[in-house]
């Protein structure tokens, strides 16, 4: 059928001299007409409450201490859970946490219709006919802010039904690129579906993608662990083993390969006799082949990889001839078995009862929450990772993804950190996932009185969604500066308060000092900095000392600490807190980005202090 058309720039004409419609406007209409998009979803793009609430806030993070679990010690892992819209949590770790997460797992709302989905506190059901767009755009912002959270090598686990797994599908093919998919990972959740009307669906999906597909999968989704290396089968070594490890003899037969006859021939041994695929001394069309053609068998013998071995089955010679196989070094410079079994996409088990089981188990016989995934579920995911060092779930539910990577550190001594976010919707974040990892570290008892001993050796922090004005004001952009504090802490996992800093007592009104994986001083009166510098100059820190300035600007005051540039970092805020978010925040309620500019108020002091008031 013929249809008339007008062509683009008739359109942007037309838009441009149109009345009635503001110039965001008009840009609007004209950016969706310059749009090139040839494959992909298109939704209606629903607003949603908590992102126009970032238009005039931004997020920080409060510790709520007197929930603090930290009998773990100081080398235990810091495990984080945060409690508020996990929109605000993603804009908050965009700061903490860019590029620094190994693996993410979620379990979203499926949207069924069956008040699972809720959007603006409403729930969506079936009648709602923008039902998949709000969806869309609700996994659209979370998917891609998480992009930015994962690391070169990270991988994310998205869990979903058939209600959505289709549009999610596309959605992350265009969030992650579609050369990042690895696998839908089919779980079969249940054995049977007595009730189902049509076809008993008993298995749901698990999408996995890459950050960057360049960092093979092959290398990661292999399915042995990490310090079961077959010392038997690799006992041979060589000049290559520097690089390669070490390595075993395999014959160079046909390996599920199909049958080509010019892979069928033979090979002259140093004997002087010929060898033919399966030990024969002649040509025979029986299905056997050599793995290789003959030019690689050629470069092989050239290089070593190939090497004839005596032999009484071969009949042509008194040779057969074997080829090398070895371990291989991975992406962080770790030596692994190749040779074994790939992780499969079909997951038979556990089935989802089992969540409940736990749960019921931990809980003292009572279930608080519906249809929780097992901690087998998570574990196999995450084992299909190698070196996962943080872990994030952003629909954390019930917390079995913090239960699982706690497992997993006790099975084989890894130090995973978690990171869990969840609303507190019916008290779900302090009642069931805090309480449920509480009683996981500390221990509990079964509901058959059996003592579980817990996995003691981690530590729990609890956080929640706090916010200061987005207005770019000198009052505000100080408020956000003293507000910054636990997520610098989260930062450089720096959780321990010394009282003193060198000789220097450490007042809250003018600075805080942390120690751990990196040493922190947060200074809020830049009056101090000569006396800080006096200190630090006698000082050691683990590693470089991070140095925070509280300043309505862009200038840290480098130059007052260059007599001990080579032990510290300084860094102004809040305005790198500003920098770290500038890509995702949505646009501000009429409020000017912040520039990168040094202002007039940089070099102007915050306060009047009296030395005596915070020296020792």
């Amino acid at each position: 059928m013929n249809r008339n058309k007008i062509d683009k720039a008739t359109l942007i004409s037309k838009i441009q001299q149109a009345d009635g419609l503001t110039n965001e406007e008009k840009s609007s209409l004209m950016a969706l007409l310059n749009e090139d998009k040839t494959y992909g979803l298109v939704w209606e793009d629903s607003p949603e409450e908590v992102e126009e609430n970032l238009r005039s806030h931004i997020p920080v993070l409060h510790e709520v201490t007197e929930r603090a679990l930290t009998d773990g010690g100081a080398d235990a892992p810091n495990h984080i859970l945060i409690e508020g819209d996990n929109l605000d949590a993603l804009t908050a770790l965009s700061y903490t946490h860019e590029g620094k997460i190994d693996v993410i797992y979620i379990d979203p709302p499926y949207n069924t219709g069956n008040e699972d989905f809720v959007y603006n506190d409403k729930y969506v059901n079936t009648e709602d006919s923008y039902r998949h767009s709000k969806w869309l755009s609700f996994m659209n912002r979370r998917l891609r802010i998480a992009k930015r959270l994962l690391s070169d090598k990270g991988v994310i686990f998205i869990s979903i039904d058939d209600n959505e797994q289709a549009n999610l599908k596309i959605l992350c093919d265009e969030v992650f690129g579609g050369n990042n998919f690895v696998a839908k990972f089919d779980w079969r959740k249940k054995t049977g579906a007595n009730d189902a009307k049509d076809i008993a669906v008993i298995t749901e999906s698990v999408l996995l993608y890459t950050k960057n597909h360049a960092f093979t999968i092959e290398q990661k989704i292999w399915n042995q662990d990490d310090n079961s290396i077959n010392k038997d089968r690799y006992k041979y070594s060589d000049e290559f083993v520097e690089i390669r490890g070490k390595f075993y003899y395999d014959t160079l037969d046909r390996g599920g390969l199909q049958y080509s006859d010019s892979l069928n021939y033979g090979i002259e041994a140093p004997d002087g006799g010929i060898i033919f695929p399966n030990g024969r001394d002649h040509y025979e069309n029986d299905g056997w082949i050599w793995k290789w053609g003959k030019d690689k068998i050629k470069w092989g013998l050239e290089q070593k990889f190939l090497e004839f071995i005596k032999s009484k089955k071969s009949k042509g010679s008194q040779y057969t001839i074997k080829y090398k196989v070895y371990q291989f070094v991975d992406n962080e410079g770790n030596l692994r078995e190749r040779s074994g079994r790939a992780y499969s996409n079909l997951i038979t088990e556990p089935i989802n009862q089992q969540g409940n089981s736990e749960m019921i188990s931990i809980f003292g016989g009572k279930n608080p929450f519906s249809n929780p995934k097992p901690v087998g579920l998570l574990t196999y995911l995450l084992k299909t990772v190698s070196q996962t060092t943080t872990v994030l779930d952003f629909f954390a539910g019930s917390g079995t993804t913090l239960h699982a990577t706690m497992q997993l550190n006790a099975e084989d001594g890894g130090h995973r950190q978690c990171i869990l976010v969840t609303n507190n919707e019916n008290s779900i974040c302090e009642q069931v996932t805090y309480e449920r990892n509480k009683r996981v570290i500390q221990g509990y008892t079964t509901p058959k009185g059996q003592a579980v001993e817990g996995l003691s050796n981690n530590n729990l922090r609890y956080y929640k969604i706090d916010y200061t004005n987005r207005a770019h004001t000198h009052e505000n952009r100080m408020a956000l500066a003293q507000a910054m504090t636990e997520l610098l802490q989260i930062k450089n996992g720096a959780y321990e308060a010394p009282e003193l800093f060198g000789h220097l007592k450490v007042k809250p009104r003018y600075m805080r000092y942390f120690r751990g994986d990196n040493d922190v001083l947060v200074v809020y009166v830049p009056e101090i900095i000569p006396h800080l510098v006096n200190e630090i100059k006698a000082m050691s820190f683990n590693g470089k000392l991070q140095v925070y300035v509280a300043i309505d600007g862009n200038y840290p005051f480098a130059d007052e600490f260059a007599p001990v540039a080579t032990k510290v970092e300084v860094v102004a805020i809040p305005s790198v807190y500003y920098h770290a978010l500038k890509h995702v925040l949505p646009d501000a309620s009429g409020e000017p980005t912040p520039d990168d500019t040094p202002n007039d108020e940089d070099a102007q002091l915050l306060g009047e202090t009296n030395k005596n008031d915070y020296q020792d």
